[in-house]
């Protein structure tokens, strides 16, 4: 299965998470929704229309449920990931 087939994918979605090194749909499982659009916001400019695409993909839910139901704790759960990521990186003197 292509990423392309999952709900609320299509060719440019994966596209850009082809550019991001996802390539699998077993990929996007392992990262989950919020890594993986973390990853494809690192190479991109991207909405979190994505995001909710995403988790609405791995959950066979319809993208606008998941933005209306979920939206609250997948930002919660991506400010928690990039606070994560931004203090992993060595500061620059």
């Amino acid at each position: 299965m292509n990423i392309a087939d999952l709900p609320n994918f299509g060719p440019k979605s994966q596209l850009m998470l082809e550019q991001a090194g996802i390539k699998t749909v077993e990929q996007l499982r392992k990262l989950g929704a919020v890594r993986a659009y973390v990853q494809v916001k690192s190479v991109g400019k991207v909405s979190l229309n994505l995001l909710w695409a995403m988790e609405g993909a791995l959950t066979d839910v319809h993208w606008q449920e998941v933005a209306k139901h979920e939206r609250l704790r997948l930002l919660l759960e991506l400010e928690d990931v990039e606070k994560a990521m931004a203090m992993d990186k060595p500061s620059r003197m």
